[in-house]
């Protein structure tokens, strides 16, 4: 029986269109499920939208639309981006379904019945663009505005219901001590555990007067409060009130990815929540880095915001080059568990060198002189096994594999260009095997079979990275392994070309069309 594997994105808010730091998420939590499903494992892949929202009715109502309709319409234009990125989903939940608002209001009676939430009264400063209170501290520290959206708070009060947070100090203390890995990486687990031995405040889950929401079951006037109603997706989307035998199989979840900045809903509210209901917590929660956007003038940073302003879409750059471009940029040049810069010459120069001149420059190079130079087969190559170009192998995918199990993605491509992509290309200027087909074929025989197995094993190994790419790499040869069954394992353990290595890829003109044509 397969291992499950359920992995979770954080669910956006359809006030707008993604941006490219959204889309960084994405693509990382996407990365660890193709790879786990390359592994044997059965994944399941959960993303979605946030749509019980102040901001989404007043966006909705801007418009002059229903907000059911806005966030369904809003919700496809999501998925088509998320398409357009190769993204693999498995499910796309919208809090604004009937399954989510089933099973929110399961979970807030249940806590509501164990004792875990009271009534009172609420005051403080709100921020509209969080829909969420501010304490004194964020906002003096942010000379008086919100540290996220920079614009100023209202002070508010409201009667409402409240969590009993400050009552599970000493639960989430024991459960970071006896699971290290659950928050993950270390520099974040070091800021929650620091933030709940301060102590913890009972949190209000509750608005009043709004009619786009959750009813709260025990008293209907009251809706479910953003944060309480959002991170239940997890849970909802998976069967919680409705489909026990599906949530049982699925939770707790193998890791949630989700933005460095929402680290102590996750961290803290979310686990205390689920200890409330008589759940388990999930297994780990990932706070990844943001990604700036650099100006290659002044080389000054800035993050992206929609508040701000400065958003570049992800289809700007899957329209003007490709989704796999995207991918592999975000994944090289960003750290997913810390920071990382877009510009768009960085892009063009990452592009260029990496994904233009070393990889597709020689695919193009192989194919083209096995199908000029032997009618496309290299016949006596059958259960050859070629030189190896790098010492090593095994190790290297065994590296490869656990930088992706740790999510250090940019450290994965580093080492598959550096022990199998670059040294690749430096065999092929040092053998000429363009010079030597001119003069002994036979002889150059050999250094295209090693080049393509290079290929091959890079092909593999970018699976999860560049699901097009890689896959019409290894389509471009007859390797032996069909390749929805290729796997890291397969990448070193071959037992050689079952039949001579013959060229598949479709040519233009006698060479193999551009993989990735340069950006000028």
């Amino acid at each position: 029986m397969a291992k499950k594997f359920y992995l979770t994105t954080a669910i956006d808010y359809p006030n707008s269109r993604p941006h490219i730091g959204t889309a960084f998420e994405k693509i990382g939590a996407d990365v660890q499920a193709r790879y786990r499903r390359m592994e044997g494992y059965d994944v399941h892949f959960l993303m979605g939208n946030d749509e019980n929202t102040v901001k989404v009715a007043k966006r909705a109502a801007e418009l002059g639309q229903d907000p059911k309709a806005y966030c369904d319409d809003m919700a496809g234009q999501f998925k088509d981006v998320w398409r357009a990125l190769d993204i693999s989903f498995d499910d796309f939940i919208q809090t604004s379904e009937p399954r989510h608002h089933k099973g929110c209001q399961n979970f807030i009676q249940k806590v509501y019945d164990n004792g875990h939430i009271y009534k009172g009264d609420y005051e403080g400063w709100y921020c509209e663009g969080c829909e969420a209170f501010k304490t004194e501290s964020d906002i003096k520290d942010a000379g008086g505005v919100c540290p996220d959206h920079k614009i100023p708070p209202v002070r508010r009060m409201e009667p409402c219901y409240f969590f009993r947070l400050s009552s599970f100090q000493e639960p989430l203390l024991k459960l970071y001590r006896e699971r290290p890995d659950f928050i993950q990486p270390e520099t974040r687990r070091n800021e929650i555990v620091s933030l709940v031995e301060t102590g913890l405040k009972d949190i209000n889950i509750t608005r009043v007067g709004e009619k786009w929401g959750i009813p709260v079951p025990f008293d209907p006037a009251y809706t479910i409060y953003v944060w309480f109603d959002a991170v239940l997706n997890y849970i909802t989307a998976i069967g919680y009130g409705s489909d026990d035998a599906k949530f049982q199989k699925w939770w707790p979840a193998d890791i949630h990815f989700i933005g460095k900045d929402i680290t102590r809903f996750h961290c803290a509210l979310w686990p205390a929540m689920l200890l409330a209901a008589g759940e388990a917590p999930p297994r780990a929660v990932f706070g990844h880095g943001f990604v700036y956007k650099r100006d290659d003038e002044t080389g000054t940073r800035e993050k992206f915001s929609k508040t701000l302003g400065n958003i570049v879409e992800p289809m700007d750059i899957v329209t003007k080059f490709s989704s796999e471009a995207f991918r592999y940029y975000f994944m090289r040049e960003c750290p997913f568990p810390g920071d990382g810069d877009f510009s768009w010459s960085r892009f063009a120069d990452v592009y260029n060198a990496d994904l233009a001149n070393k990889f597709g420059n020689l695919l193009s190079r192989v194919v083209t002189l096995i199908a000029k130079n032997y009618d496309r087969c290299l016949d006596g190559t059958a259960g050859a096994k070629p030189e190896v170009l790098q010492g090593g192998l095994e190790e290297t995918v065994n590296l490869v594999r656990a930088h992706l199990e740790d999510c250090q993605y940019n450290q994965a491509l580093e080492k598959i260009w550096a022990q199998l992509i670059v040294p690749a290309n430096q065999y092929a200027e040092r053998m000429k095997p363009w010079d030597l087909v001119k003069t002994d074929k036979d002889a150059a025989k050999p250094i295209l079979f090693a080049l393509a197995e290079q290929l091959r094993i890079a092909a593999i190994l970018l699976k999860p990275f560049l699901p097009r790419s890689s896959e019409a790499i290894y389509r471009s040869f007859n390797f032996s392994e069909p390749w929805e069954e290729v796997n890291f394992r397969t990448a070193y353990i071959s037992s050689g070309q079952k039949e001579d290595l013959r060229v598949q890829a479709a040519l233009e003109g006698g060479k193999v069309k551009p993989l990735f044509p340069r950006i000028s």
